[in-house]
């Protein structure tokens, strides 16, 4: 079984790769620092995506495209954050400048 990472130390990684990259991040909402689920917010040119932190089939770490396939605008990107923060209120939520919708950090994405 594969060690899993805090929640608190993936999102500062995250966050320092996206500023390395010179692309903006900025973390929306802190949840539990060990082991909070992340949601990811790529901010594009046409809208955003939601990313939802999953695992494959293999448990390996993996991200689901959680509004679908296109970009959606920002009160749709909200309420999607609203209802899964109710649900889960250790819940991180992070945004990234992403003019080219891609995570400034490794994902598979199913």
């Amino acid at each position: 079984m594969e060690a899993r990472v805090k929640a608190a130390i993936w999102v500062s990684m995250a966050t320092r790769l996206s500023d390395i990259a010179g692309r903006p991040a900025a973390v929306i909402r802190k949840g539990d620092p060990d082991s909070g689920g992340i949601l990811c917010l790529l901010r594009g040119r046409e809208g955003l995506l939601v990313l939802s932190q999953v695992r494959d089939a293999e448990g390996r770490p993996a991200w689901l495209r959680a509004t679908g396939e296109t970009p959606v605008d920002d009160a749709t990107a909200d309420a999607y954050v609203a209802r899964q923060v109710k649900r889960d209120p250790d819940l991180w939520v992070v945004e990234f400048e992403a003019p080219d919708l891609k995570p400034p950090f490794e994902a598979k994405i199913l």
